[in-house]
């Protein structure tokens, strides 16, 4: 692969959730998560990831070199005995080690380059490959924050009913056995009660960043950048589900490149890597407030969002990302929706 990402990015990526649970708790029965202190909704970035990894693989039909490592009901180490396997010195079983302790630090790192090479969540987000059979760790260059929501939300707990039953009865042997039970039971026995988690609305905020050191390391490269913008403005378009309810990213994605501004081509190379602004300055250029008179959110257009162009520091170039025809369009200019300073 070319074209490996060299400049730094933090982005600003906004979603919300109409009628829906967008990220259960499981230590909370499932229930929308929330910070208790403010009763602000948040979704976890190990959620967002995983919509990513599930836009790719749908995407690209989870081929190599966009195939996904941590994909549902797999055994992760099938994945690194492979990456030992299809390099030099191939897979030596634990049984077979004759007293040592593993592979050599070089074959790992062999096998660690080749999950970067064909698996895209591992050379974008990085991932832990000493489960079992070591190719040793990945820090990925892409990571996200928790997305907050811009305001409190409510949850709410429904009572639905389940107009049929899935009971086990004992005893049974056959189809005929289970027909005979049912016929036998009381109309309002054959029926079950249950609760469904959700909240009425929330926007919600996520930041994210891109390394361009650690893009070095896991060969990150420009055409998965901007896979990953497809993905982030398309992925709630293919993970519909009845808990969920409607969410739907709030274009524009904005982009945050460093450039630098040294006259020198090589010292601007290096601010673009290194950076030109604390990443928290950037994320201050956006302010997300409730339109006047507006006590209860229920819709995005229930939000006013400026954008403080003047403050812009420089040696950033700021983007603003669209989907067209189902890929990203980066512009450098906003729509009217939002309001600029």
């Amino acid at each position: 692969m070319t074209n490996i990402v060299s400049n730094r990015y933090e982005f600003v990526y906004l979603f919300d959730c109409e009628n829906g649970n967008p990220n259960g708790d499981p230590d909370a029965g499932n229930t929308p998560r929330l910070d208790p202190e403010d009763m602000h909704g948040l979704v976890s970035d190990v959620a967002l990831k995983r919509r990513v990894r599930n836009y790719v693989q749908v995407a690209k039909g989870n081929q190599m070199p966009y195939a996904i490592f941590v994909e549902h009901a797999t055994n992760l180490n099938t994945k690194i005995v492979k990456a030992h396997e299809e390099t030099e010195g191939g897979y030596t079983p634990p049984d077979d080690t004759k007293g040592k302790k593993g592979a050599s630090k070089n074959k790992v790192e062999r096998a660690r380059q080749w999950m970067c090479a064909n698996f895209y969540d591992v050379r974008t987000f990085g991932a832990v490959l000493s489960t079992g059979p070591n190719a040793g760790q990945v820090r990925g260059p892409v990571q996200f924050t928790f997305a907050r929501s811009l305001g409190p939300v409510l949850p709410l707990e429904l009572s639905i009913t389940r107009m049929a039953v899935a009971e086990d009865v004992g005893g049974a042997k056959s189809s005929a056995d289970y027909l005979k039970w049912e016929a036998e039971q009381p109309e309002d026995k054959l029926r079950t009660m249950g609760r469904k988690a959700l909240i009425p609305y929330g926007l919600y905020l996520a930041k994210g960043f891109i390394s361009a050191h650690l893009a070095e390391q896991t060969g990150f490269t420009e055409e998965d950048l901007s896979l990953l913008w497809e993905s982030l403005l398309q992925m709630f378009e293919h993970d519909r589900s009845a808990s969920k309810g409607l969410m739907s990213v709030r274009e524009p994605l904005v982009i945050f490149k460093h450039v630098g501004t040294d006259t020198d081509a090589v010292q601007r190379a290096q601010q673009a890597k290194l950076g030109c602004a604390p990443a928290h300055k950037l994320f201050e250029l956006i302010e997300v407030k409730k339109r006047d008179g507006v006590s209860a959110p229920r819709s995005f257009s229930d939000y006013r969002i400026t954008f403080k162009k003047s403050q812009s520091p420089k040696g950033v170039e700021v983007g603003f990302a669209y989907s067209e025809d189902g890929k990203p369009v980066i512009k450098g200019a906003l729509r009217e929706e939002w309001e600029v300073k």
